[in-house]
């Protein structure tokens, strides 16, 4: 069973984490802990993007789903360092960041655990766990590709925020699932998308 931390950075591209968060709703049978930390930017560019504040019910909609009775869905200030996936005995065993800012890849890739999300994923990188981090800015200057460059030889995966299209995708929904259904792979989630050749 995973245990699972979402991170939601200030970076444009909110419909990866609203798919993400919809997604891990209908596998809920994967996962035992899924812990929710959201930048006020976030909450700015989501506004702007997708038109709504919907992240502001998403505590409650979770809370909703009988498909998560015995679950664990948390949501957490980005200031909170009492949540239990700053620490390595928390057993966290995934962090995603989606999107990934390139200011919030820079202090991962030089150690500066100035808030949760920047602690979180050194936790992981230190107890050699999964962290995916979903960049989506472009074009990419050297320091950018440098700090993707350390994270990797630290152990993460950056994962461009690249749809693919071979699947034909007709909506911007659809493209951006190609992208949500990577990471969720990446993530080791049993999912069920469209596979080359299959």
């Amino acid at each position: 069973m995973h245990k699972i931390v979402l991170a939601i950075t200030g970076a444009s591209g909110s419909i990866y984490p609203q798919l993400l968060l919809n997604k891990l709703l209908g596998i809920a049978d994967q996962w035992e802990d899924l812990a929710v930390v959201m930048t006020e930017n976030a909450k700015q560019v989501w506004e702007t993007e997708l038109g709504n504040a919907d992240y502001k019910k998403m505590e409650a909609d979770f809370a909703d789903q009988g498909n998560l009775k015995g679950k664990r869905v948390q949501f957490y200030h980005k200031m909170d360092f009492n949540a239990p996936f700053a620490s390595g005995s928390g057993r966290f065993n995934t962090m995603i960041i989606a999107p990934c800012s390139m200011g919030t890849l820079g202090r991962i890739a030089t150690g500066v655990s100035n808030d949760l999300i920047s602690r979180a994923a050194d936790v992981v990188l230190k107890e050699r766990r999964k962290l995916i981090c979903v960049v989506r800015d472009t074009p990419y200057n050297l320091i950018h590709i440098r700090n993707m460059e350390t994270v990797t030889l630290a152990g993460g995966i950056i994962c461009p925020a690249s749809p693919s299209f071979y699947s034909r995708p007709t909506t911007i929904e659809e493209a951006a699932a190609t992208v949500a259904d990577r990471v969720l792979d990446l993530a080791g989630l049993d999912i069920s998308t469209f596979r080359w050749g299959s």
